[in-house]
């Protein structure tokens, strides 16, 4: 049934304001000539602006994110030249909060209707924040499958060290990956309703495990901790932690060498857990020229962001010492 049909429902105007309200959607219109924007009530909410009758280019451009404003202004003036419909996603600030805007219409000078080109705002910041956290997902992966293939190798080598024949090397081998494997399950979240995952000495242990040599080398890792519950969200943030750190230590710190020694500490103080992670006796160590890697902005952000903590580095010559401060409150969840 077409819509000039005066019976059919989307014929009549508020209909249609109810179909536009109920899809989200913010309507604009813009006078080419004056470079100004006429837009509705809701468009004025999602810019957080005050309603009034007509906006420039430049009162929007103030609320937009720096880094997409000439991005924007550019993309814009194309649109002239453009045949077709076209869409632009630019984020813009609304107080403290970024949302992520997409700008819909029709292009060229053919769509002009009394000078003006018309089209829509789309709320898509839901969208945007998941296409981030499947990129976030998909860089840590990638990261730690590399990281791995890192630990493998190490591993290979300090067997190598404490073993004289290939069936025990074979057998201690198997026996520090399946370690690995264990600790590797606590870099996962848990089962809700689990409570409490582990105490905090026993969870450290278990991380170390694949990392401590064997026979004339054993003992070379070291666990003096508060006797503390850890809570399942807190188990596995730590745990990533202490895997980032460890796989490092393995590739340039005390694990790589025969003689480097490992000894993470732990104290209370009210509401405060401080973990001081210190290694000894291997190669000397710089504190890194560049900006920091995908590992070491992994674990900044899950010490501040989920364990409400910060994590310091000195780069002495005898070895790294990493320092944890930690929210106890937080660790507990």
């Amino acid at each position: 049934m077409p819509f000039s049909d005066p019976n059919h429902p989307l014929s009549k105007p508020e209909n249609l304001r109810r179909a536009i309200h109920a899809a989200g959607v913010a309507l604009w219109s813009w006078t080419v000539a004056s470079d100004h924007f006429a837009m509705d009530k809701r468009a004025f909410e999602l810019w957080g602006l005050e309603p009034s009758g007509e906006v420039s280019f430049e009162d929007l451009s103030a609320h937009i994110h720096p880094a997409d404003r000439d991005r924007v202004r550019a993309a814009f003036t194309a649109t002239r030249g453009i045949v077709g419909p076209y869409e632009i996603d630019f984020r813009i600030m609304v107080g403290e909060e970024i949302r992520w805007i997409s700008a819909r219409g029709l292009g060229d000078d053919e769509a002009l209707h009394n000078g003006q080109m018309f089209g829509i705002f789309l709320d898509v910041t839901g969208r945007k924040q998941a296409e981030e956290g499947h990129e976030l997902l998909a860089g840590e992966m990638s990261h730690r499958v590399k990281n791995l293939l890192a630990i493998a190798s190490g591993l290979t080598t300090i067997t190598s060290r404490s073993t004289t024949t290939a069936e025990e090397m074979a057998k201690e081998l198997t026996g520090r990956l399946a370690a690995l494997g264990r600790a590797h399950d606590l870099v996962r979240p848990l089962a809700s309703g689990q409570g409490t995952a582990a105490l905090l000495g026993d969870l450290l242990t278990v991380l170390l495990a694949p990392y401590e040599d064997l026979g004339a080398f054993s003992g070379r890792i070291r666990v003096a901790v508060p006797r503390m519950g850890v809570g399942e969200k807190a188990a596995t943030t730590l745990s990533l932690i202490i895997h980032e750190l460890a796989t490092n230590s393995l590739k340039y710190g005390a694990l790589s060498t025969d003689t480097g020694i490992l000894d993470l500490s732990g104290s209370t103080d009210e509401d405060a857990v401080t973990l001081v992670w210190t290694e000894r006796g291997g190669p000397s160590v710089e504190a890194p020229e560049s900006a920091e890697g995908y590992g070491s902005k992994l674990v900044r952000r899950s010490v501040a962001g989920q364990l409400g903590g910060t994590i310091d580095y000195d780069w002495s010559d005898e070895g790294v010492v990493v320092k944890l401060a930690l929210n106890g409150d937080r660790l507990a969840i």
